[in-house]
């Protein structure tokens, strides 16, 4: 992509990835969010706008290294970008392995990010960190409580 050239909402959310999440820059926030954009899904019954992230971003990576993030399928039309992505890193305290999904829905207007819709799994996310039992997803759904 050239200088001049408008990026596609895939490279967006690509470069939101890649500077925000991967290089850990949080000033880039404001280069993607609007002012009074807010993601939901994250944070349960909780919406979070861009200074949120500023917060929320650094309590991830503390917790990981190597972060790596790939964009499986992505579909777009006028104002929206829904993406399958995944996430592979290593657990800061252990060198543990990470594999996990998420998703999300984001609505773009002259380039800035104006709405998004997280689904992240965070259970798994945790398991593989050791915060949480292996199998706790199993546990849950056999009516056993977590310990």
């Amino acid at each position: 992509m050239k200088d001049t050239e408008t990026p596609s909402k895939v490279e967006l959310l690509e470069q939101w990835f890649q500077r925000v999440w991967i290089e850990g820059d949080l000033d880039a926030v404001d280069e993607f969010f609007s002012d009074d954009a807010e993601a939901k899904g994250l944070l349960p019954e909780m919406r979070i706008g861009p200074q949120d992230y500023r917060d929320f971003v650094p309590l991830i990576l503390a917790l990981v290294e190597d972060l790596k993030i790939d964009l499986i399928i992505n579909t777009e039309d006028n104002y929206w970008i829904q993406s399958l992505y995944k996430v592979t890193a290593r657990a800061t305290a252990t060198s543990a392995p990470i594999v996990v999904l998420g998703q999300v829905s984001v609505k773009v207007q002259a380039n800035k990010f104006t709405e998004a819709y997280n689904c992240f799994d965070f259970m798994g996310l945790f398991e593989q960190l050791g915060q949480l039992p292996e199998q706790s997803m199993a546990i849950c759904l056999t009516g056993g409580t977590l310990s």
